[in-house]
């Protein structure tokens, strides 16, 4: 099983079968636990008919069965599926009337809702049970190039699509970082914000104990709680967008508390202000931009720790294993410091979007992937992120598609069309707004109440805009993003949130 990511989990077994690969709510799970614990799901799954390349959807909080339920997926070669438990059953129809999963497993929170999957749903108690028992012996061997996740991931369209990554491009990715970065040496202390459904907890799952490891997860982000949690456990990486950085610096107990052990920072979402590096700069603690996207496995690069406190604006220049360009439409190169399309190419990026082609062909050509994020290169090959051509809302880190957004809202009874952008929020960075036509305003606590139903509650618009006139419009006709992001950028300062 060269170059597998249960090849690798069985390496860290025999290596270092007493330390704690994962941690969460106080109970730890060792990598020869994690290996054991997911040996028998996967042999359970094979003795009930599971195929090589098959889906198993899963439902889920984190916890440690979650964690052996994926390994046991992919040692059994199935594809993992993971579904957000935020999604609508709606949400959830339709990610598997695509994916088409041949096991489902949920929280009992999540069982009704996930009947819409497709097969009958099992409890996640099921693979609870199976945390202690005899070894389990697996003879299916696991093909390096095999596909192990279909990545749910927002971007300019109205539904997700499905990034697909395999075993190789997985272990790749996670070689790549342990090249660049031995402050995540075997035995680093990793905090997990990220729930692991999302491309940032699972990539995060697979990556560190790849690198043998010990995370530990964070349920829910609570900032006096996880500034304890890197005291008491001497955390030495944390990576986060920018507004956890900023809770926990406006705790009062920041300036006394001790942060030496934490060796590497990152931050990612959205620029490290001048402010905030200052911030952490006073506990010993150099805040490193990072730039890259789900399609890429996460972390394209990220800006060396030496040059990160000139320059804390920039994201590096690429990877060991990782080339940057920036283009023109037509796809020649920029010049220093003009702006164009940010590409990259890497091992360790996507494998394809599940079941699309075209969409595959059109992100990745001749070998690069094409992000739809506008940046550039400053002489040294520096990155500096610009904008984001993709329509998306960035929420507490989590990418919304305002394109799905506005499709709900156009389905509710007496909205011709609708256009939403993101309004800045205290909290989570960034939360929907929506500007609305029809003919008459509608029963805004019933729109939102529609929405409740049918996006996940981070989608939901927390501002409305009704246009009693036609929104503007482009020459190609198509509805005007741009002059309703300039006539509705501080709209949020006069408007009333809605809940």
């Amino acid at each position: 099983m060269a170059q597998t990511l249960s090849g690798v989990n069985a390496w860290w077994a025999r290596m270092r079968p007493d330390q704690p690969a994962i941690v969460l709510g106080g109970d730890t799970l060792t990598y020869g636990g994690y290996k054991d614990w997911s040996d028998r799901v996967a042999a359970l799954l094979i003795a009930e008919g599971l195929e090589p390349g098959e889906r198993v959807a899963i439902c889920a909080l984190n916890s440690l069965a979650y964690c052996a339920l994926i390994m046991g997926v992919i040692r059994a070669g199935g594809i993992v599926n993971p579904v957000n438990f935020r999604y609508t059953a709606r949400e959830i129809r339709e990610l598997c009337e695509d994916t088409e999963p041949r096991f489902a497993f949920a929280d009992q929170a999540f069982v009704d809702k996930m009947q819409v999957a497709g097969p009958p749903v099992r409890a996640m108690a099921d693979i609870e049970a199976l945390r202690h028992g005899p070894l389990a012996t697996i003879a299916r061997d696991v093909d390096p190039d095999a596909s192990v996740v279909i990545i749910a991931t927002s971007g300019s369209t109205a539904r997700p699509k499905g990034v697909v990554f395999t075993n190789r491009s997985m272990t790749t990715y996670a070689a790549n970082w342990a090249l660049e970065e031995t402050s995540s040496a075997p035995g680093s202390r990793i905090i997990s914000l990220a729930p692991l459904n999302t491309s940032a907890g699972f990539v995060q799952l697979m990556h560190y104990t790849t690198q043998g490891c010990t995370i530990f997860m964070v349920p829910q982000f609570v900032p006096a709680d996880t500034l304890k949690l890197i005291q008491d456990q001497k955390i030495t990486c944390f990576a986060a967008v920018p507004v956890f950085f900023e809770a926990i610096a406006a705790l009062p107990e920041f300036d006394a508390a001790d942060l030496s052990s934490i060796k590497l920072a990152t931050v990612g979402g959205a620029r490290v202000t001048k402010a905030l590096q200052e911030r952490y700069l006073s506990k010993g603690i150099v805040l490193r931009q990072i730039y890259g996207q789900t399609e890429v496995g996460g972390n394209a690069t990220i800006m060396p720790e030496h040059l990160a406190l000139a320059t804390p604006d920039k994201c590096g220049w690429g990877g060991a294993f990782i080339d940057l360009r920036v283009v023109r439409p037509d796809g020649v190169d920029c010049d220093p410091g003009e702006a164009g399309e940010i590409l990259m190419r890497s091992p360790g990026m996507m494998k394809e979007y599940w079941r699309n082609p075209e969409a595959t062909a059109q992100a990745i050509r001749d070998g690069w992937l094409y992000s739809g994020d506008i940046g550039l290169l400053d002489e040294r090959g520096m990155l500096t992120f610009v904008d984001r051509l993709k329509d998306l809302i960035i929420s507490g880190g989590l990418n919304i598609s305002a394109a799905e957004v506005e499709r709900v809202v156009c389905e509710f009874g007496g909205v011709v069309e609708a256009l939403a952008i993101a309004a800045p929020d205290p909290k989570f960075g960034e939360t929907p707004l929506v500007v609305y036509h029809g003919p008459v305003e509608v029963d805004v606590t019933a729109l939102i109440a529609h929405c409740n139903l049918n996006l996940s509650n981070y989608k939901v618009p927390r501002y409305i805009v009704y246009s009693a006139e036609p929104l503007p419009r482009l020459a190609t006709g198509k509805l005007s993003k741009p002059a309703v992001r300039e006539a509705y950028a501080v709209a949020h300062q006069t408007l009333a949130r809605v809940r």
